[in-house]
């Protein structure tokens, strides 16, 4: 029987177990997962605990309820970008790959657009720290990304408001830093034209389309730990989705 942690809230400790499954791939998409009454059973607690545990992993976008069948992994919009970076920057203490190099344009407090405050939880109108940079390698500009922190974190992590590069990669460093571990990540993408500011900082010819992502990237207790907003050039990175058609 998995065992519960007191430290952790138990539906969380269910959610996060499960979670962990889809994200290895021990889950796959349209696997089901397993039901209230299987989960209380196993983790010895009530069914509205099991319940709980179940609906936030539907809130997280990870499984979907089926009307009198059970609940099932969704298909996972992968960024695959971001999952190679920090997965690169656990297992060699460097975020980028040979050849490649970020140059930060700009590292500092500013006030948070209302997009960023929502997304870390802030209040209207809070100030946030950011860093921006642009990242290239020998063929040119590879991304404009942005990532932003709270103020809080930044009380702890004091190279944030350095311009100069952190090596191993800026959540690295605020996870060591904090102490406070990435758990897991939510995607939004959408395409738009390239505003002036873009067309030159990637070298691209005036009309071209860019894929912007926003991704935010979450603590073991389900805080918001940072919100990155990246804009991608035509051509240069894939985002693949799977999910049953059945």
């Amino acid at each position: 029987m998995p065992q519960i942690e007191e430290a952790q809230p138990k539906y969380l400790q269910i959610a996060h177990h499960i979670r962990d499954q889809i994200l290895r791939g021990d889950l796959k998409a349209g696997d089901e997962v397993p039901s209230e009454r299987q989960l209380a059973v196993d983790w010895a607690v009530s069914r509205p605990t099991a319940a709980r545990s179940l609906e936030v992993l539907s809130q997280q976008g990870l499984v979907e309820k089926r009307q009198g069948s059970g609940t099932y992994v969704r298909g996972l919009a992968v960024n695959r970008r971001a999952r190679e970076l920090y997965g690169r920057a656990r297992q060699t203490g460097k975020i980028y790959t040979p050849g490649e190099y970020a140059v930060i344009t700009s590292a500092g407090r500013l006030e948070a657009p209302a997009y960023v405050a929502e997304a870390l939880r802030l209040a209207p109108g809070a100030h946030a720290v950011h860093r921006r940079r642009v990242t290239k390698d020998a063929s040119g500009p590879i991304a404009i990304s942005t990532s932003w922190f709270s103020d809080d974190v930044s009380e702890c992590a004091p190279k944030l408001l350095d311009p100069e590069r952190i090596e191993e990669g800026t959540l690295m460093y605020v996870e060591s830093m904090t102490r406070r571990q990435g758990s897991y990540a939510e995607d939004r993408m959408c395409a738009r034209l390239a505003t002036e500011g873009e067309v030159r900082e990637l070298e691209l010819d005036s009309g071209s389309a860019v894929l912007v992502v926003h991704h935010v990237v979450y603590d073991v207790r389900d805080r918001p730990l940072e919100f990155a907003e990246a804009t991608y050039p035509p051509g240069r990175w894939a985002f693949e989705q799977g999910y049953p058609i059945g």
